[in-house]
């Protein structure tokens, strides 16, 4: 008989500590506070950028390709699956599955990484769950009364630490978000169903590049290989790629029962029959089983050896931190050419800080754009 976890959820109802907002707002009787939140994350600009922020690919041309914006859609149906299939908050798992990437800079990890090194030179750091909470607490500005969002507690929370934790001595400034303590399961799960997607969706796109191919693929991620055996036995005379999508699902699917029926276990092996027991755990409860994980582990491995770091993903690469680190070095020693907007947050953000704001913000083409315009 399935279990579900609603006593480990986070409850809905309004006296609930994590629905809580910064400023008070007017009864909605037909939406949850998670669903107002989910409405006010989709309806903003930060959200909307997604579209033109790279996943995988930044120069390589391909209306197949996911941007982060597919892939978050990607997300959001794997982390429903499984906050339903648990009995969790499917709301609160959705909103943070929409939020979850908005902090991200231009180019993927590899704009972040470049970021992060020109704010290194000046003492700081770029980290895209605390750029996200800026973003929806500061930079969104869609309401009269204040600057920001005004999400709940709960979403506030899992944007940070949905996928690490915080220490108060690192970062005091974000002592209200239970620092000490792990993230509701609604939360822990949504950087499983992330890394699930992109799993995924990355040897599928790495194949339509040409970057890939299918029986290099099958012959190097176990996972892959299984699900493609299984399928080639069921459907005889269909086309390699055809089986190759099809072995994808069933490879996804694999995942996500793995991860359901990983964290049933993990919650009753814990004890944990409430959410302030998962909370208090000895470790995190929502992972994948230690043979899925090695499973994991590899597929990795070889998307990052054979994908992530080829020779023309490394030029690509190479090619966003020049126009990164570019950029950052004009308006550092250029700060009136700033936005009118960015120049008023510099005596309260300082100046590395409002330049690294401002290209987080940017969207690939536009990137390119101002770095055309600016450098040449």
């Amino acid at each position: 008989m399935a279990m579900d976890l609603h006593s480990c959820a986070v409850a809905g109802d309004a006296g609930d500590l994590l629905v809580t907002r910064v400023y008070p707002v007017p009864a909605r009787s037909q939406r949850t506070p998670f669903q107002r939140d989910r409405d006010r994350i989709v309806q903003s600009r930060s959200f909307r950028r997604l579209a033109g922020k790279t996943q995988v690919f930044t120069r390589r041309a391909s209306d197949h390709f996911r941007s982060r914006l597919t892939h978050t859609i990607e997300v959001v149906q794997i982390a429903r699956d499984v906050a339903a299939s648990l009995g969790l908050n499917e709301d609160l798992a959705e909103t943070l599955a929409l939020v979850h990437d908005i902090g991200h800079p231009p180019f993927g990890h590899a704009g972040e990484r470049a970021l992060d090194e020109c704010l290194r030179a000046h003492g700081l750091r770029f980290d895209h769950n605390l750029h996200a909470l800026r973003i929806v607490q500061f930079f969104e500005q869609r309401y009269a009364a204040h600057r920001g969002l005004n999400l709940t507690l709960g979403v506030r929370e899992g944007i940070i630490k949905h996928s690490r934790d915080y220490t108060a001595a690192e970062h005091p400034e974000l002592a209200e978000y239970f620092l000490g303590q792990y993230p509701p399961l609604e939360a822990q799960l949504i950087d499983l169903a992330d890394e699930i997607a992109y799993l995924t969706a990355d040897l599928d796109d790495g194949v339509e590049s040409g970057l890939l191919e299918i029986g290099h693929i099958r012959e190097h991620v176990g996972i892959l290989r299984r699900c493609y055996q299984r399928v080639a036995r069921e459907y005889t005379g269909v086309d390699e790629k055809r089986l190759f999508y099809e072995a994808l699902q069933w490879m996804q699917h694999a995942l996500v029962d793995d991860l359901i029926h990983s964290i049933r276990g993990n919650v009753t092996s814990a004890g944990a029959s409430s959410l302030a027991e998962v909370r208090a755990a000895r470790h995190r409860l929502a992972a994948l089983s230690p043979e899925t994980e090695t499973e994991r582990i590899e597929e990795k491995q070889y998307l990052y050896d054979t994908l992530y770091t080829c020779a023309a993903q490394v030029e690509e690469h190479a090619i966003a931190a020049e126009v990164v680190k570019g950029l950052f070095d004009f308006w550092v020693a250029h700060p009136d050419r700033l936005p009118q907007s960015y120049i008023a947050d510099i005596p309260a953000e300082g100046l590395a800080r409002t330049v690294a704001d401002y290209i987080a913000g940017m969207t690939d083409s536009f990137i390119f754009h101002q770095y055309e315009q600016l450098i040449g």
